[in-house]
């Protein structure tokens, strides 16, 4: 097992993405308590159309008036070059793009094939570059496609061949319906780490059928230690019907800790934002770890 994991808090956007819209205030007010547990990457804006995800409409002014944290490493996701010019001129230096393995979910998403996207891409990426920032390409739909079944480690395989070979700096795999188990995701990073083993790679997985902490533990035992979660398991797919929450944050620390993995998050201030995030949007989030009373909760040195 490595000594420590990075963890990205996609709370903020990814979570936020799938819930009824929240006041900019209180969209600011989560970050900022995230930015006080230990997190040192945060996913914090997404540049898109207010058409496609009104959810993120206020994106710019989420950006100028958080506190930005020393130490912590702020990123936004970009579907367009009209996106990433947004994100350029706000000042982030850490873009992320996607593309889906599937077509018909890639679609769904942003009304263009796989094929068109990764041409896109192609050229997001040198704009990118350009302006200094560092690109992430995701490729959602990794495991599975509510709308094709699932996806071949071919598939998968073939996109990141071809985003590696254009010039991306990092790769992420998305469990979008939460279809991963452990097996798919030793079949898939057996593949891709071993045709690019330099490549920082990292996972996002949705707990839809509740394997995402097994498949956690899987790419662990692949030296993958950069993982996806999202505060009190915010979060799912506007485009993918059934993908419940993403994994959440407090779960994901609660284990690694409890395996001796550090993390340099504060699970009991996690916990607290967490419970904040349940007052913002106005329901009950799925979070184990939110549930159970401080004395169920493990510490490493239990």
């Amino acid at each position: 097992m490595p000594d420590s994991v990075s963890i990205r808090e996609v709370g903020p956007r990814d979570g936020l993405q799938s819930e009824s819209p929240i006041p900019t205030a209180d969209k600011i007010r989560l970050i900022d308590a995230l930015g006080r547990t230990g997190l040192r990457r945060i996913e914090a804006v997404s540049f898109v159309h207010p058409r496609a995800i009104p959810q993120m409409a206020d994106a710019d002014e989420v950006w100028a008036g958080m506190t930005r944290v020393d130490g912590i490493a702020y990123s936004a996701l970009a579907p367009n070059s009209r996106g990433a010019a947004r994100a350029l001129d706000a000042g982030f230096d850490i873009v992320e793009v996607v593309v889906s393995a599937s077509d018909t979910h890639n679609r769904k998403n942003v009304n263009r094939s796989t094929a068109e996207s990764l041409d896109d891409i192609t050229g997001l990426i040198t704009t990118l570059h350009d302006g200094g920032a560092t690109v992430e390409v995701i490729v959602a739909t990794s495991f599975g496609c509510p709308y094709e079944g699932d996806t071949s480690v071919e598939r998968v395989a073939g996109i990141i061949d071809r985003v590696v070979g254009d010039g991306a700096d990092r790769v992420a795999f998305g469990d979008t319906t939460g279809m991963a188990t452990p097996r798919r995701v030793d079949e898939l990073l057996t593949r891709v780490r071993g045709d690019h083993p330099d490549v920082p790679m990292l996972l996002h997985f949705h707990n839809t059928r509740g394997t995402a902490l097994a498949n956690v533990m899987t790419a662990l035992d692949h030296g993958v230690t950069e993982f996806d979660s999202s505060v009190g398991g915010l979060g799912g797919c506007p485009y993918a019907p059934g993908a419940s929450g993403n994994l959440a944050t407090e779960e994901l620390v609660h284990m690694l800790h409890d395996c001796g993995i550090e993390t340099g998050v504060d699970l009991d201030a996690l916990i607290e934002v967490a419970e904040l995030a349940e007052k913002l949007v106005g329901r009950t989030l799925p979070s184990g770890v939110l549930r159970a009373g401080p004395r169920t909760r493990l510490t490493a040195t239990d």
